[in-house]
C-alpha cells in the first residue's frame, strides 16, 4: 500500500534560498540581535533547546517567500543539527513557531508597526519586539504580547516574558567599545544579565582585589616580627 507523506513534498531547507538579497540599512539592525544572541549563549551554555536567528528567513508557507525578521527566537528546537548549521528556518521541519521576532527599525520604516505586526500576529507570534532608536516622545522600545489574536502594548522596561523565563529591555552601556544605549535580557529579578566584555572586565578586578588583598596581608606578616621585637617605654 502505497503511504503519502505530505512533507516530502515539501521543499527543505537546503533547497530553499538562505537570503533575500536586502541589505540591512542600518547597522544596529545587526549588533542588537547579535548581542542579544551573545547573551543567550553564556546564560544557558548547556541548553540545547533553543535558537536565536539573525537576519534569517522564516518560512512559513511553500508558495511565499520567507519573512526576515532582524532577530527572533524559537524554544524547543534544536540548537544546531550539525557543522553548517542552519541555512534557513523552516516551520514545516522545525514544527515550533519562533517564541519572540525582534524588528530594528531604521530610518526608512519597513512596516514594523503595520503589515510586519499584522503579519506576526497573523502567524502567532508571541511576542512582537519593537526598537526604535530615533524616537524622542514615544517609547523607543516597544514589546507586544499577543492576546486572542492581538497584540497588547507592554511598555515596562525592562519588560518580562515569563515563557521564556526572562525579561528584555534597553538600557546604556558598552558593546564592541561602543558606548550606547544597547538592547539586553535580564533575569526574573530583574538584573541585567553581563556581556562578554563585562564579566571580563569584572573577573579582572576581582582578580585585583584577591590579589592586592593577598600583597597586604603578605606586608603585614612581614611586619609582625619587627613589631614584636620593639618594646614600650
Amino acid at each position: 500500500m502505497l503511504k503519502y507523506d505530505p512533507l516530502a513534498c515539501l521543499p527543505s531547507s537546503e533547497e530553499l534560498p538562505d537570503s533575500d538579497d536586502t541589505p540591512v540599512d542600518n547597522e544596529l539592525q545587526d549588533l542588537i540581535p547579535g548581542l542579544l544572541k551573545a547573551i543567550l549563549a553564556m546564560a544557558w551554555p548547556e541548553r540545547m533547546d533553543w535558537f536565536f536567528g539573525v537576519d534569517m528567513g522564516i518560512y512559513y508557507d511553500p508558495d511565499l517567500p520567507a519573512i526576515v525578521p532582524d532577530g527572533f527566537l524559537s524554544l524547543g528546537v534544536e540548537r544546531f543539527y550539525d557543522e553548517n548549521l542552519r541555512p534557513s528556518y523552516v516551520l514545516w521541519e522545525e514544527k515550533k513557531l519562533p517564541i519572540l521576532v525582534l524588528e530594528v527599525v531604521s530610518k526608512t520604516y519597513r512596516g514594523e508597526y503595520s503589515t510586519k505586526k499584522a503579519e506576526y500576529a497573523r502567524l502567532g507570534i508571541l511576542y512582537y519586539v519593537v526598537y526604535n532608536p530615533f524616537r524622542r516622545r514615544k517609547p523607543r522600545l516597544e514589546v507586544y504580547k499577543l492576546v486572542n489574536n492581538t497584540y497588547e502594548l507592554h511598555d515596562d522596561n525592562p519588560v518580562l516574558l515569563p515563557e521564556i523565563g526572562l525579561g528584555i529591555g534597553i538600557e546604556r552601556g558598552t558593546y564592541l567599545g561602543i558606548p550606547r544605549e544597547w538592547m539586553y535580557w535580564y533575569n526574573q529579578q530583574g538584573q541585567r544579565l553581563l556581556t562578554s566584555e563585562e564579566k571580563e572586565k569584572l573577573a579582572e578586578q576581582k582578580a585585583q582585589k584577591a590579589e592586592q588583598k593577598a600583597q597586604k596581608a603578605q606586608q603585614e606578616t612581614q611586619l609582625l616580627p619587627g613589631l614584636a621585637r620593639l618594646k614600650p617605654y
